[in-house]
């Protein structure tokens, strides 16, 4: 996925300014930066959500050009848990995880053995088939992430986007959570992921810094200059360190 020139606005406001930016096929991208830096704008302006201006492509295909329901099928989305629980409070955990099959559905159709299958399917890899008859409203915080989670991967698109996918979860749960964004890349899907944990988006393969509304950094997550460029986005207030094979953020 290609950015190019990208501005995204929230009513009159310019919250990001001329992006331009390569989101590699079949690859994590994590996207971090300071609160208010423009991280959920980014995500909200490629989903549609918010305005945008400039071209946004898809193997060389402008995403304007694609109906809602062929985009749909593309590109899923995970909005932050407290915006897309309240959204679908009053539905069962079942039936929220069945929206994700919209996509693949017609017009007034009823949903297909195959969505049917779909949903059991992700309902087990979330954990949450035991809650499946439960209302979203009578949730604990994890439990409704978890059930967001489900929807996103129930609509088996090629690209997913996550806002602060780790929101509520527990440990081991945060394991469960890599674990699948290893499977998905099994796949070959792209995953775009927007998170505060440092030391899990030094996980990704690329990392994209977003500070005050720009294009700060863009890099490959496991070379030197994109971790001093991680620890000048955060003005010097962490630094990383070597646990075992994997890079941690402590405060500096």
């Amino acid at each position: 996925m290609k950015l190019q020139d990208l501005s995204v606005y929230r009513g009159p406001c310019e919250v990001l300014r001329n992006l331009s930016i390569e989101i590699p096929k079949g690859k994590w991208t994590s996207i971090v930066g300071p609160n208010g830096a423009g991280k959920s704008s980014l995500l909200q302006g490629i989903t549609n959500i918010l305005p945008i201006q400039g071209r946004i492509s898809i193997d060389g295909i402008d995403i304007q050009t694609l109906s809602s329901k062929a985009r749909a099928r593309t590109i899923a989305w995970l909005a932050q848990n407290n915006d897309a629980a309240e959204e679908f409070s009053e539905l069962t955990v079942y039936d929220t995880v069945m929206l994700g099959r919209i996509p693949h559905q017609g017009w007034l159709h009823l949903p297909s053995d195959r969505d049917h299958q779909v949903v059991q399917q992700v309902l087990i890899k979330t954990h949450t088939q035991s809650i499946a008859t439960r209302y979203l409203h009578e949730l604990s915080g994890g439990e409704k992430q978890r059930v967001l989670l489900a929807r996103l991967l129930a609509v088996e698109a090629e690209i997913l986007l996550m806002d602060e996918p780790l929101a509520n979860l527990d440990p081991p749960h945060q394991a469960d959570w890599l674990k699948w964004q290893s499977e998905l890349l099994a796949q070959g899907k792209t995953l775009v992921t927007v998170l505060h944990e440092v030391q899990y988006a030094l996980r990704a393969d690329h990392i994209i810094m977003i500070g005050q509304g720009k294009l700060h950094f863009a890099g490959a997550s496991n070379d030197p200059a994109t971790q001093q460029a991680l620890i000048a986005l955060f003005e010097g207030r962490i630094r990383l360190e070597k646990l075992g094979n994997e890079w941690v953020s402590l405060p500096a």
